[in-house]
């Protein structure tokens, strides 16, 4: 009987003994980071002059702001510092960087563009990520163009209007049609604004695409090109913690704040997401991204630019932005790509994205918040994707040699999905 009952005790240490194995090896085969490169919108900013259209009406008096026009506020600042923070700790984590002191020479750089608000993000971001260690702040002068952030300004690819505004009206069937999807949206800003007009409180202008005065990108006219600035100042007032306040603004409220948000993420579907813009907008800066997470050294590299910058990355990229409190496809302030390069034992190196938010709440509280889930380009059946596969598409993707794959497209008109675009009521690529 002894010999019949012995195997019966074995067993489960046996399978405890067996488990352990196999947990080991597992342990020992997941993959670790090396390398991160983030693409990340500025903090919060007052209103930029116009953003809001001349001639738009609203029961209450606009709010007063503690800064010059475009310039990030002191709560920007903060929210900022306190998402470097957070990532301090994630990256430590990670192995990334020291959980303590401050990084090796060259081992966190950051690149900002040439705005008051990019600079001062870049400058409050490593404040948090170091703080006290005077992280460089690398951007060009005052007044140049920076061709990483904004390409159809500085001209870097060759473009043709007719083109892109063909390409334009393929993806979103015509601007007439993109207003007419979003008609309950711009009826629901009416009713924020609450002016009493009849007609409504906006501007009434024809919806049209066509070719700007220099030739390097498309201006866009009517209640989307009008209305998408107006929400966008919107969720700046909230956020700021400006709005609501006592009896103004009553209509401003989380779930109207992220339906108004579909009015500013619909302008990315006419300067970012349609192919033949996404691989110009896109191009230089991915560029850029590809030769970070190509480097062998480790560390962290960081691009603040442009809700933009982020949009058209993820349109390249194929992937959906969608975060809490927002608008799919908008991008809130601090809203940023993180893309991570991992290596195995085998050596083989893969490429994972999130996407990194604070909610609207978290930045009008300055709570430690945030979000960071993970997305997964191209990839089938896990959330990574092959070194040599994502540089392979992502380079055919911001090609300017020949139309972009329509693997890119994340919104598909037809259903009613749609997105956003950035700031400068003249300069879409700057906000």
């Amino acid at each position: 009987m002894s010999s019949l009952k012995t195997p019966r005790l074995l067993a489960p240490a046996l399978l405890a003994c067996a488990l352990a194995a196999w947990a080991g090896a597992a342990e020992a085969a997941a993959p670790r980071v090396e390398r991160v490169a983030i693409v990340m919108r500025h903090g919060v900013r007052a209103p930029i002059v116009g953003e809001a259209p001349e001639g738009t009406l609203a029961r209450d008096p606009w709010p007063t702001w503690p800064v010059p026009a475009e310039h990030l506020t002191p709560r920007g600042a903060r929210a900022l510092q306190i998402l470097g923070r957070s990532d301090r700790t994630w990256f430590a984590k990670l192995g990334v960087l020291p959980a303590r002191g401050c990084p090796a020479r060259g081992q966190v750089r950051i690149w900002t563009n040439t705005a008051q608000r990019t600079i001062s993000s870049g400058e409050a971001f490593a404040e948090g990520l170091a703080p006290g260690c005077d992280l460089p702040i690398g951007h060009r002068a005052a007044g140049e163009v920076d061709p990483l952030f904004e390409p159809l300004r500085a001209g870097v690819a060759p473009f043709d209007p007719p083109a892109a505004i063909a390409s334009i009206n393929a993806y979103t069937g015509g601007v007439d049609q993109l207003a007419a999807r979003l008609k309950p949206e711009l009826d629901e800003l009416d009713r924020v604004l609450d002016c009493g007009a009849p007609r409504g409180c906006q501007p009434e202008h024809p919806s049209s695409v066509r070719p700007s005065a220099d030739g390097r990108g498309v201006e866009l006219t009517g209640p989307i090109r009008d209305a998408s600035g107006t929400a966008q100042v919107l969720l700046l007032q909230y956020v700021e913690g400006v709005s609501p306040s006592g009896s103004r603004w009553r209509g401003i409220e989380p779930a109207s704040l992220k339906r108004l948000g579909a009015l500013h993420a619909a302008l990315f579907d006419v300067f970012t997401r349609p192919p033949y813009m996404t691989a110009r907008q896109a191009g230089p800066l991915a560029r850029r991204v590809l030769d970070s997470l190509a480097s062998p050294a480790p560390g962290v590299d960081v691009f603040m630019g442009h809700d933009t910058n982020v949009t058209a990355l993820a349109a390249a990229l194929g992937v959906p932005l969608a975060a809490p409190g927002y608008a799919v496809g908008d991008v809130p302030p601090g809203g940023s790509l993180v893309l991570l390069r991992l290596v195995d034992d085998a050596g083989r190196r893969w490429i994972q994205i999130r996407y990194q938010t604070q909610s609207p709440e978290a930045l009008r509280l300055e709570s430690r918040l945030v979000s960071r889930p993970v997305i997964a380009p191209w990839s089938r059946g896990g959330d990574a994707i092959s070194l040599d596969e994502f540089e392979r598409r992502l380079s055919e993707a911001v090609s300017t040699d020949a139309p972009p794959p329509s693997v890119r497209l994340t919104a598909d008109p037809a259903n009613g999905e749609h997105r956003g675009y950035d700031e400068t009521p003249s300069a879409p690529e700057a906000r």
